[in-house]
């Protein structure tokens, strides 16, 4: 796309030569004045904005003003012939992003408006990555409607504003570093980094070096300095997942920290103070842990400022149908696939599984889903023994047969249920499959009403 530039002066020779000198590669706009500018800025954008300093009526400090008060603002290079240095200061105090004295020197003039380009790009970029950023770890962005969960949300929102430590507790994969996340989102330290840590994937060495960085020398492969998470954090937020497995040197100059702010690099003695909100999370029981002498209790105490606790998505099963219609909608937009549908039946048996992996398990089962299906419906026949509620069968080589290869009884319920589970519980298609009457269908089923469960 061909960016669009609006040249402003009441010298028609300056503005015809830059106009011609600058159509080749941009779509070129001209003004004579600042009235007609401010036309043309109220008619169309601009990306650029290369006007006049003098000029009859009003001067060029005022094209600055009315560019910079639109909803998209241009960037703007103040040109002159009059150029000192009180109006070049005037105009980057307005908002000018460079000058230029005349007569112009075209060359430059390029330079500039290409340099101008590329600081309005990355101006949308940033602000589209914080929006997208706002959007996915907003309290609108955590999926539910439980009383539960609001529970959770309700505290997220009366305590991100402080500066308070929080200690978020849950089984793994009830989503503790989205919560994490959804709390520096809301935060003053919102355009600060978040800096997660996953302190169970590192060793206590490698840990403390993470946390607190190193000098050159400090130990053997310290080749060069390394600035740890606390110090790249500096305005932020870092977030140590899984507490609780950190080691008894580790949780003391994580103490030490906690109280004064300030910190060493390894191998330094150059005491650094940094401002750091800390949020933590575990799926163990910190106070168990405190009884037993594993964790230190000056620790918990300063970690437990506010505590917050993510349900298991067993105890919030009202949620599992707008999570699962989420990740479907998200994995099957990624893959290029239509969304699956999940029948009524098959919601049943999803909702009252326990789900041990709680939301992360959920994810992978959408993500199965969309990948093995690639659109249409899911029944419960289609889900697996487990989320019906059925012992699987045991592991064999081939397919499962009574302990009785000869039992005529064993053998007829195996071929039933079969039958059942292959014409998705529709009786009249199944007694097709085994080439018997409806009639004597019902009356097997009657008979073993175990399988009772299979037509719905």
């Amino acid at each position: 796309m061909v960016s669009s530039v609006l040249i402003v002066d009441d010298e028609k020779h300056t503005r015809d030569g830059l106009q011609q000198a600058l159509q080749d590669n941009y779509d070129v706009a001209v003004a004579s004045s600042a009235d007609e500018a401010f036309n043309l800025m109220e008619a169309q954008e601009f990306e650029v904005i290369v006007t006049d300093l003098r000029m009859p009526g009003k001067s060029g400090l005022k094209v600055i003003d009315k560019a910079l008060a639109l909803p998209n603002k241009p960037v703007v290079i103040m040109m002159t012939a009059y150029g000192n240095i009180e109006s070049a200061v005037e105009a980057m105090k307005r908002g000018a992003v460079d000058f230029l004295t005349k007569p112009v020197n075209l060359e430059k003039l390029e330079i500039l408006i290409q340099r101008a380009l590329k600081t309005k790009s990355l101006e949308i970029e940033v602000k589209q990555l914080h929006e997208r950023l706002d959007e996915k770890f907003s309290f609108e962005g955590i999926v539910g409607h439980s009383a539960k969960l609001a529970e959770v949300i309700e505290r997220v929102k009366l305590v991100a504003p402080s500066k308070a430590t929080i200690l978020i507790e849950g089984e793994t994969g009830t989503g503790k570093e989205l919560i994490a996340q959804a709390i520096h989102q809301a935060s003053p330290r919102a355009r600060a980094a978040f800096v997660p840590v996953h302190c169970a994937a590192l060793p206590a060495a490698l840990l403390e070096s993470e946390l607190f960085g190193h000098e050159r020398g400090a130990f053997t492969g310290a080749i060069e300095r390394r600035i740890g998470r606390f110090e790249a954090a500096d305005g932020g937020t870092v977030f140590l997942d899984e507490i609780g497995e950190i080691g008894p040197e580790i949780q003391v100059k994580l103490l030490r920290f906690m109280e004064t702010k300030s910190f060493e690099r390894i191998g330094s003695t150059k005491t650094m103070t940094v401002d750091v909100r800390l949020v933590a999370a575990t799926n163990r029981n910190l106070e168990q842990m405190v009884r037993a002498g594993t964790f230190r209790e000056d620790l918990f105490f300063r970690l437990n400022v506010v505590r917050i606790t993510t349900p298991p998505l067993r105890e919030r099963p009202e949620d599992i149908p707008q999570l699962l219609e989420h990740f479907i909608r998200g994995f099957s937009k990624e893959n290029g696939y239509e969304p699956v549908t999940v029948e009524p039946g098959a919601m049943r048996h999803l909702q009252t599984y326990p789900w041990p992996g709680n939301i992360r398990e959920l994810r992978n089962f959408a993500e199965n889903a969309v990948v093995m299906r690639r659109g249409g419906a899911l029944s419960e026949y289609d889900l697996e023994p487990k989320f019906r509620g059925e012992a699987p069968p045991p592991p064999a080589l081939s397919s499962p047969t009574p302990a009785n290869p000869f039992s005529v009884e064993a053998n007829e319920k195996r071929l039933l249920k079969e039958a059942l589970i292959k014409a998705r519980g529709n009786r009249t298609q199944a007694a097709v499959l085994l080439g018997i009457s409806r009639r004597t269908l019902h009356r097997k089923i009657a008979q073993w009403p175990e399988l009772d469960v299979l037509d719905r």
